[in-house]
């Protein structure tokens, strides 16, 4: 049967609402069988049921998580939610944690499930307000770090740290340079700074510098969050909003370089 876009809306919804209601089953039973979790982007993917529960059990279990929701983005069967996580470590201690989270759903059977959830948020900025909080964040800090490695064992303690991976020197200042000419028009600029790298709206409907600028020229762009190799923005431009998902490659003489650039909104 066909699903409308509110379908493909309220199944990525169920998850958040899930995990605030601490409801595990119903959390675990919204995935399918195969389903991916990589939270945050950059560090070692959870796959499968069993991988989710012990994620579960890790992050989300122990923990008080609320959300302020700004925008939602549907495209296909694919869900960009824009928010701020809320994330309560210790009765002292709460962690604010601007994010994306992209749920790809997938049919199974009659229903919608969640085949991959992929959140772009900053791990090192999140340490950075663990280390804030004193030592009233060391009981939490010193619980979490027993919890990974008591659920996912020592590799996949390892695996979490992952997302410390960074954009490599200078990629977060080449990926403003971009959103500013996107934003400003520059189609010259955007070429010299995507060169060869594909461009997309969505993940597969392949854009020129033209359509970009025609998309982007007069907005303007914030919440730059950087998670793993992938940094992601927000556009807003004539009461709409975009979300534009970037991947930086290129190491060491040669520098940061755009390889990917994927846009999430309504294409006019």
């Amino acid at each position: 049967m066909p699903f409308t876009r509110a379908d493909v809306l309220s199944a990525a919804q169920q998850s958040l609402a899930a995990a605030g209601a601490h409801d595990r089953g119903g959390w675990i039973g919204l995935f399918t069988a195969d389903a991916r979790v990589e939270d945050p982007v950059g560090s070692a993917p959870h796959r499968g049921h069993v991988a989710l529960g012990h994620f579960y059990d890790t992050f989300i279990g122990p923990r008080v998580i609320t959300y302020r929701p700004d925008t939602d983005i549907v495209v296909g069967t694919t869900v960009i939610r824009d928010l701020e996580l809320d994330i309560q470590m210790a009765p002292t201690l709460t962690m604010h944690v601007p994010t994306y989270i992209r749920y790809d759903l997938r049919a199974d059977g009659d229903e919608l499930k969640i085949a991959a959830l992929s959140a772009y948020w900053e791990l090192p900025a999140m340490i950075g307000q663990f280390a804030r909080g004193g030592l009233g964040a060391v009981p939490a800090g010193i619980a979490l770090g027993r919890s990974m490695v008591a659920n996912q064992g020592l590799s996949g303690a390892l695996g979490f740290l992952g997302g410390f991976r960074g954009l490599g020197a200078g990629g977060g200042t080449l990926f403003a340079r971009f959103l500013d000419d996107a934003c400003g028009g520059d189609e010259v600029g955007i070429r010299r700074l995507v060169s060869d790298a594909p461009v997309t709206a969505g993940d597969s409907e392949p854009m020129t510098s033209s359509d970009l600028v025609k998309q982007l020229a007069g907005g303007a762009w914030s919440k730059r969050v950087s998670s793993g190799r992938s940094v992601a923005a927000r556009v807003e431009h004539d009461g709409r909003r975009s979300v534009l998902i970037g991947e930086i490659g290129g190491t060491g003489r040669a520098g940061a370089k755009i390889a990917r650039i994927r846009l999430f909104g309504d294409i006019h």
